[in-house]
């Protein structure tokens, strides 16, 4: 890979168009210091008819990026856009790509367009296969033979509502709803229990701040890491929200230290094997975003 990468360093992901016209202070002149990773988008966020300059300006941007203040990825409107973009000289400037409407009638060829390169992967997996077991088992099998490349994989909830004519209010999580509860258990179920990590869904209320840091708690319990952001304010809300808890800091280094198997754990029945993977996560995040109230 370029540079190897934790997918908790990413933090809130923002994603914008990539013709957003502050696209260059984004990159080069660090207009939102406290932002760890940054998608430009091609697809939902950009009109065919930008497509073009907006290719033109990305290539410039890349061409003069040495410094690497912030993870970078790109999203192609497809897997015909993804072989352009992989011709710009300067394309090793970037971490990766999120491969958009990632199905079984493309997978393979993005898979292979990114073959023998150092570039990480986010498929997001968007259409009918969300509510298929059978056919999210076959993508997953696809993705293991690429894990090394595959920093997280992505749904598409926006596109998940559309397919099941629905929209959330700002005061509702994703998780009230019992048919998108059943789709994301099992979207979860399939890939986390091959060690995928899992992005948070967008929030589309970008002014309601409260429900926002009820999202994003709530992405954590259901174990989602990444959140995927539209506007800068939501930047700091993740970082912050991000932090670990001292009592629960404390608990994940008694779980790393203790030589006993079981033992008592604050009234708690605490089996350190079994709690090894989740006690390394929260001290993971501890050392990358703090400790509350430190």
């Amino acid at each position: 890979m370029n540079q190897t990468i934790n997918y908790l360093k990413l933090g809130g992901t923002l994603f914008i168009p990539a013709s957003h016209k502050n696209l260059n202070e984004i990159l080069y002149h660090n207009k939102y210091p406290e932002l760890k990773s940054l998608v430009v988008d091609f697809e939902d966020g950009l009109e065919q008819a930008e497509l073009s300059s907006a290719y033109k300006i990305v290539k410039s941007l890349l061409d003069k990026r040495q410094s690497k203040s912030l993870y970078l990825f790109l999203r192609p409107k497809d897997q015909n856009h993804l072989k352009e973009l992989l011709k710009i000289s300067s394309i090793d400037t970037v971490d990766g790509f999120i491969l958009p409407k990632f199905s079984l009638t493309n997978a393979q060829e993005y898979l292979e367009l990114l073959e023998g390169t150092n570039f990480y992967i986010m498929p997001s997996i968007e259409g009918k296969e969300l509510f298929d077991s059978e056919k999210l088992q076959c993508l997953k099998k696809l993705l293991i033979t690429n894990k090394q490349k595959i920093l997280l994989v992505r749904f598409g909830l926006e596109d998940m509502l559309r397919q099941l004519a629905m929209r959330r209010g700002c005061d509702e999580s994703i998780f009230d709803f019992s048919v998108t509860n059943v789709v994301l258990g099992n979207f979860l179920s399939i890939f986390k229990s091959e060690g995928f990590a899992i992005s948070g869904g967008v929030y589309p209320c970008f002014k309601d701040e409260e429900g926002f840091k009820k999202d994003v708690l709530r992405d954590l319990k259901e174990g989602l890491f990444s959140k995927t952001i539209i506007h800068p304010n939501q930047i700091a809300v993740v970082n912050e929200l991000y932090k670990v808890n001292e009592s629960e800091y404390k608990e994940a280094r008694e779980m790393q230290e203790r030589t006993q198997v079981v033992f008592n754990q604050n009234g708690k029945m605490a089996e350190k094997h079994t709690m090894l993977g989740y006690s390394e996560l929260v001290l993971q995040r501890a050392e990358i975003y703090g400790i509350k109230n430190r």
